[in-house]
This record gives structure tokens, C-alpha cells and sequence, in this order.
């Protein structure tokens, strides 16, 4: 049988209410069908109006079947089904695991690490893993020496630990690291974080770094924890922001202990004092100023962790959200005048919504909403929620988590990202967790110290919790620290490593992600910054429209493959990519070919090699 058309039907059903309320032929009953108008609706004679009556309810009722079995014809697909598989050593190579110097003394330091990074470092197109490591210091003199480490990527799914011969394995109490081509000479550069000294490994270009760290300036010694390459005042160079955590040294440890001073635990970062944060200008000479001062980013002493340089108000200037330890989050405001104002306060993002300052760690920003603004988010420690801070277009935020909120109510969260790991074009948020006191669960039976993974499905204006159907390392708990995301195997989906406090880290494999389509672009720069922060990409296919802002940073003590990837859904073809550029040049891709990644350069569009097709 033809089925009507919504039109038709639409008005099918119109006058079959109509007749309903339309008197019998005997002037009489309301709520009958008069023959006349069974005669109209179907094309039949009754010389009874009660059983004109059943013939128009049988008619009603066969329509609207028909109505919805056509309505399920025209009903979306299934979504592809997706789950994350971790990827065992034996089959990896990534032998290495973390030391966090655990000692009877709890010195602080213990407890934040480790951070670890997706990046090219031989620029053949696929990720390579880098991962940081304790070592030396004022506290802890390790029996043996101890080394980040550089795995490069086989290309088959394996790794092979390249660190001596690359020259990167640190020798400091390394905390986070940061991934950019901080020169544009076209090899991707390792800033790493320590308790101590920070190190800045400039690339060769020949499978070898270089400590460059005094030569150019941004050492930033202390205790720093995140680090951000980003272009604050537009010049087309990176710039680099540098979280500072509390003044510590051995000296200051403080005792802290249960109320029968028979166990010692660690110190919550609220008994130390702050510290500012750092913030370095690129004189595009090989050297950094530090600008901290004259910027105004050291007018706000901190217990900084998670940082992520995004533009919270669309003025086209990088701003940076900052979480703190036990006091009040930072919103830097880029002034465009090369100072930045801290308004968290009046944003919203400070404090909770009682008024109290919480024990931020991992942050980042996405428009999760598609609403063309970007929003916040920040993870807590137990019992402090972690916030999904949506953006009200006037620099004020709502706190608005959800699903987010009940979930993570006992975890404490700290490597994040959002990223669509299904391809469907929607950012999702994944996180990472694990209290950073091991003897915590002799102090509360709710709070464990190795906690599970989350995932959370967009679902448009929400998220919706799908851990438990998204594969059994969801089940799994651990000391997790930092994450970072990458597409490690360039098959269309994005892939995730997570760092572990003393412990191996976990590279988990998206299986899945990529049965929708996708296109992957590396944006090379020739007038913005070589990382391309702050473009605007925005895409259409079958009818919708997408736009994505690239961003710097976020999650936690981590470093992501810095290609973007654009989710399609089911839609077989893409009609469309626009990039705008941080210099004001904007780049047009029509009907480009999907499923693969391709070089997009500055001003001159999809360069015509080096494209690799992932299917």
C-alpha cells in the first residue's frame, strides 16, 4: 500500500477530528460522523452513522499505523556501537612504568604525578608517546636513575623506547608535559614540568632534542605542574603558560596525621602557601621574556593545576581557565593590550555554588552545546563535584553538570578531555580519576584511592553516563593521573593514554569510533602560529553545520595529537570546511574526500601530498 504523505496525513487526521465534533444527519448527537462526511473521509456510503462511526475509527487507526511504521523507515540508524579495549604491554612495547617516590615521610610531591603526551616527534604522521617520571630532588635520591620516556610509534600498533637515543629522559622530579613546534622550524619541541627545574627539549629534526632551557629562558623554578604553548598577543609565535603550584620544599613538610597520631597522611595543599603562575613572551629570536608581571598573571598567586587557553568571550583573543587546589579557580580575561584580568569571581567559576573554594585539578573547554561559546569544566576531589560550567554569552557561567554531577560525587578527577569519540560531531567528555592519598580508605569506607574511568555521551544540551556499556576497562580501577588523546593507529577515531601514579601507564583503543565517517586535518600554519591555536573550523554535511575551536592545553599534566578530527555521523559525503585562521586568513575546503587525514596549509588549502587514507 502507497502510504500518504506527511501532508496528507496531517490532514487526513484534521478532518477525521473535524468529523467527530460535527453533528449526526438526525440534527442530534454530538461527537458523530454524518454520512456526508463518511462519504469525504472514505470514499464509502453508510446509510447507519455508527457504522460511518467504526469506519472512520478503522481508517484513524490504519493511518496512524502506517504513520509510524513510515516514521520508523525514516528514523536514523542505530548508533555505532563503541567501546575503548586497553591495550596490554606484551602487545604495546610500553614497558615503562612510574616511579612516584612513595616514602613513610608523605612528602606532597608524591601524589601529583605523572603527565604524558601524544605528538609527531619524527613528523611521519603518527603519534609517538612521551611520558614523565620522578627523580632527584630535595626529598628523594632514587637507588637507581630514572628516566621519562619517548616511545616512537611502529606504525602496526607497537612502540619502541627511543629515549636515549632522542636524548629526552629528563633527570628532574618531572611533573607534566607540553608539546609544540615553539620555534616554527617544523619539529615539535617537549616543554616538561618538574618539582624544580623545568626543562625545554628543542627538536633537531634528526631523531635527537636539545636542553635549551637556560639558552632561552623559562626555567620557572619551584614546583609547576601544567603547561600551556598558546598565541596571546596574535604575533603569530607561541607563548607559554606555566602553572605554578604551592611553595614547597622538604623543610616545610608538615606532619599530619590521624587523631591518635599513630598514621601519617598527606597534607592538603590548604596548610602551603601560594604561588603565581608563570607566563613567558616569545620574542621569536630563540629567547623568552618573562612577562608575568606586566601581564598581570602574577597579581594572582595560586595552587595551580589544570590550565587551558580557550576565548571564552569571542573577541578573537586566547583567554586561559586555570584550577586551583583548596582556593578560588582563575579566569584570565585577555585584554588585548598584553594584559590579562582575573575574573573568576565574577564569572562564576571561582567558587562552588555554596560560596566555597574547592580542590580543583583537571580542566578544559569545549562548545558542547553548539551554541557558538565556549564552555568551562573542572574536576574536584571527593566530595566537591565537578562542575560543567556553561558559557551565558556575557562572561557569566552556570553551573550546569547533570548526569556529571551524582556520578562523580565520591571520585576525584583530574586528566580530562573533551573529544567526539564517536564521530558523530558532538564533543563527548571522558575523565579520569583517582584520590591522591593512598591511605584514604582507612579513613572512609566510600572513597577508594584507585577510582574507574568515566565516559559521557553528548546528547545535545546533556551528557549521559555510558561507562558501563563502553568496555570492561571501564571496570577496572586506577591511580590515574594524567590523559592525553591521539589517534595513535590513524584509523579515524581517537584513542586515549593515561598516566598512573606510581604505577604503568594504560593506552586504551577506541574500537568503534570511526564506523562513522570523519575527516582528519593538520592545520600548517605560515602566518598564525605554528600550532594553530585559536582557529575556527567549521564543517557541513547533510544539512548540519558544525564549528569547533582549536584550543590549547586542558586536562591534566598532558600533552594531545594536535590534528583535528571532524566527526560526520552517517552522512556519506561532506559538503564543506572553512578555516578561519588566527590571522584573519580563512581557507575553504568544498566536498573534500573523507575518511582521511589531509594537510591543510595556511592561505594555500589541502596541500596536494601526504594525504593518508585510513581506510
Amino acid at each position: 500500500m502507497k502510504l500518504l504523505p506527511p501532508v496528507s496525513r496531517a490532514r487526513f487526521f484534521a478532518v477525521v477530528l473535524l468529523g467527530f465534533r460535527t453533528a449526526s444527519p438526525q440534527g442530534g448527537v454530538p461527537g458523530r460522523a454524518s454520512r456526508l462526511e463518511c462519504e469525504t473521509l472514505c470514499c464509502h456510503r453508510t446509510s447507519r452513522a455508527g457504522s460511518g462511526l467504526k469506519v472512520v475509527l478503522t481508517l484513524s487507526l490504519l493511518v496512524l499505523n502506517l504513520s509510524l511504521i513510515s516514521a520508523g523507515q525514516r528514523a536514523a540508524k542505530p548508533k555505532p556501537s563503541v567501546t575503548f579495549e586497553e591495550v596490554p604491554a606484551n602487545k604495546s612495547g610500553i614497558t615503562w612504568v612510574h616511579n612516584n617516590a612513595h616514602s613513610s615521610d608523605r612528602y606532597l610531591p608524591e601524589t601529583v604525578g605523572p603527565g604524558c603526551a601524544f605528538f609527531d616527534y619524527d613528523n611521519d604522521g603518527w603519534m609517538d608517546i612521551y611520558l614523565v617520571n620522578s627523580g632527584p630532588s630535595d626529598f628523594y635520591n632514587p637507588s637507581t636513575p630514572l628516566k621519562n620516556a619517548l616511545y616512537r610509534n611502529n606504525h602496526n600498533g607497537t612502540f619502541t623506547d627511543v629515549t636515549d637515543k632522542a636524548g629526552v629522559g629528563g633527570g628532574t622530579f618531572g611533573m607534566g608535559v607540553a608539546a609544540a613546534d615553539y620555534d616554527g622550524d617544523g619539529w615539535v619541541d617537549l616543554y616538561i614540568t618538574s618539582y624544580g627545574r623545568n626543562i625545554l627539549y628543542h627538536n633537531d629534526g634528526n631523531g635527537t632534542f636539545t636542553d635549551v632551557t637556560d639558552k632561552v629562558g623559562v626555567a620557572a623554578p619551584g614546583w609547576s605542574t601544567c603547561a600551556v604553548w598558546f598565541d596571546y598577543d596574535n604575533d603569530g609565535k607561541l607563548d607559554l603558560f606555566v602553572s605554578s603550584f604551592v611553595v614547597y620544599e622538604k623543610s616545610l613538610n608538615v606532619l599530619c596525621t590521624d587523631e591518635t597520631l599513630s598514621r601519617r597522611y598527606y597534607c592538603v595543599p590548604r596548610l602551603f602557601k601560594p604561588r603565581p603562575s608563570h607566563l613567558f613572551h616569545n620574542d621569536g629570536n630563540g629567547k623568552f621574556t618573562d612577562v608575568s608581571r606586566e601581564s598581570g598573571i602574577a597579581d594572582s598567586p595560586g595552587k595551580s593545576f589544570g590550565a587551558v587557553a580557550t576565548d571564552v568571550n569571542n573577541d578573537g583573543l586566547m583567554d586561559l581557565f586555570v584550577a586551583n587546589d583548596t582556593m578560588s579557580n582563575f579566569l584570565f580575561v585577555n585584554k588585548g593590550d598584553g594584559r590579562f584580568e582575573e575574573v573568576g569571581l565574577a564569572a562564576g567559576v571561582a567558587f562552588s555554588d555554596a560560596g566555597k573554594p574547592r580542590s580543583g585539578m583537571g580542566v578544559d573547554a569545549a562548545d558542547y552545546d553548539g551554541d557558538g561559546w565556549q564552555d568551562l569544566f573542572v574536576a574536584n576531589i571527593d566530595r566537591e563535584f565537578f562542575s560543567l560550567y556553561h558559557n551565558q554569552k556575557d562572561l557569566i557561567f552556570t553551573d550546569e553538570p547533570g548526569e556529571i554531577g551524582t556520578a562523580t560525587q565520591m571520585l576525584s578527577g583530574w586528566g580530562l578531555r573533551f573529544f567526539d569519540y564517536d564521530n558523530d560531531g558532538d564533543p563527548d567528555l571522558f575523565l579520569v580519576n583517582g584520590h591522591p592519598d593512598d591511605f584514604i580508605e582507612m579513613r572512609t569506607a566510600r572513597v577508594k584511592y584507585k577510582e574507574p574511568l568515566l565516559l559521557f555521551e553528548n546528547t545535545g544540551r546533556t551528557f549521559k553516563n555510558v561507562s558501563a556499556q563502553s568496555g570492561s576497562v571501564f571496570s577496572k580501577e586506577f591511580s590515574g593521573r594524567g590523559m592525553a588523546t591521539g589517534d595513535f593507529d590513524n584509523d579515524g577515531d581517537l584513542d586515549v593514554l593515561i598516566s598512573n601514579n606510581g604505577e604503568a601507564p594504560v593506552l586504551v583503543r577506541n574500537e568503534g569510533g570511526n564506523k562513522n565517517n570523519w575527516l582528519g586535518l593538520q592545520l600548517i600554519a605560515t602566518k598564525s602560529n605554528p600550532a594553530a591555536v585559536g582557529a575556527v573550523i567549521t564543517w557541513q554535511a547533510a544539512g548540519w553545520k558544525r564549528s569547533r575551536l582549536k584550543t590549547a592545553g586542558g586536562s591534566y599534566l598532558a600533552s594531545h595529537d594536535p590534528r583535528e578530527l571532524l566527526g560526520l555521523g552517517s552522512a556519506k559525503n561532506i559538503d564543506s570546511v572553512e578555516i578561519r585562521w588566527p590571522s584573519g586568513k580563512v581557507d575553504k575546503l568544498t566536498n573534500p574526500p573523507i575518511n582521511t587525514y589531509l594537510r591543510v596549509i595556511e592561505g594555500e588549502g589541502i596541500a596536494k601530498r601526504d594525504q593518508t587514507t585510513a581506510r
